[in-house]
């Protein structure tokens, strides 16, 4: 019988649209390649869009309604829908990465971005798990798409993914996170907070992994890491990098402030 390829099963993920269809998918992904199961060969292409439940309803970034600060109940049920349309967002990332750029790379880079989906998937079943013990669930509130548009917009170039994606983007949660533990704290949930605790401590890693095979390929190339980065940034990503930023956290990332404090707005 003919193995299933690692591109097969990255775009199986990103053809199911059930949430919890494409957890499954993602951890039988992740445990076929930890197991080898998986044949080393990207004979299919990536989908130009991942599937969407029906719910949440995608809106602008711009239409979103406000979700407050968090204090009440209702507020920290609408940002905890919102950190797991992140991390729901994220499993299409990380499965895309891998079946669209792995041929590009050693095998490392597959084993990293396969364990990244895996982990994305466990963030977001907690998450959603936490909804619905809270009474609400996954999809009971609008989000919207601008992952996914990050992904559009680099998914020509290796480079330009691994900048955006986790060296801005997942990088730009490490800066924000630990406010929100505290946040959640201060209300007495204690469950949410060990939640994005385990997130947090995750998401370093994954901005390690990333800023690790954007400098192998710097090197590999002969550019220089740290300003092609902020050209690339500067091309591709459509935001500002605010301060404030977490550079402890950011440098266990190996992600210096020689990186992104050229290109740091007030």
């Amino acid at each position: 019988m003919t193995r299933r390829t690692i591109a097969q099963a990255c775009r199986a993920v990103l053809a199911a649209a059930a949430p919890a269809d494409k957890v499954k998918a993602a951890r039988a992904a992740a445990r076929d390649w930890r197991l080898g199961r998986l044949a080393f060969a990207f004979d299919v292409a990536m989908p130009d869009r991942p599937a969407r439940p029906d719910k949440p309803e995608l809106l602008p970034p711009n239409r979103m309604p406000k979700r407050g600060k968090g204090g009440s109940e209702r507020g920290r049920i609408a940002l905890i829908h919102a950190l797991a349309h992140i991390e729901f967002a994220a499993i299409d990332l990380a499965f895309d990465a891998a079946g669209r750029f792995g041929e590009r790379f050693p095998r490392g880079f597959t084993d990293d971005w396969m364990q990244v989906g895996a982990d994305e998937a466990m963030h977001f079943a907690l998450l959603d798990r936490r909804l619905r013990n809270l009474g609400s669930h996954y999809g009971a509130m609008p989000a919207h798409d601008g992952l996914w548009d990050a992904a559009a917009e680099t998914a020509h170039d290796p480079l330009a993914r691994l900048a955006v994606v986790p060296m801005v983007l997942e990088a730009r949660g490490l800066d924000v996170t630990p406010a929100t533990i505290e946040r959640f704290l201060a209300a007495d949930d204690a469950v949410t907070a060990r939640i994005l605790t385990r997130i947090l401590n995750d998401e370093v890693r994954h901005v390690r992994a990333g800023t690790r095979w954007f400098e192998s390929a710097c090197r590999e190339k002969g550019f220089a890491p740290e300003t092609t980065w902020q050209a690339l940034v500067t091309r591709h990503f459509g935001g500002l990098l605010k301060p404030p930023f977490n550079d402890s956290a950011r440098d266990s990332a190996g992600l210096s402030r020689d990186y992104y404090q050229p290109l740091a707005v007030d």
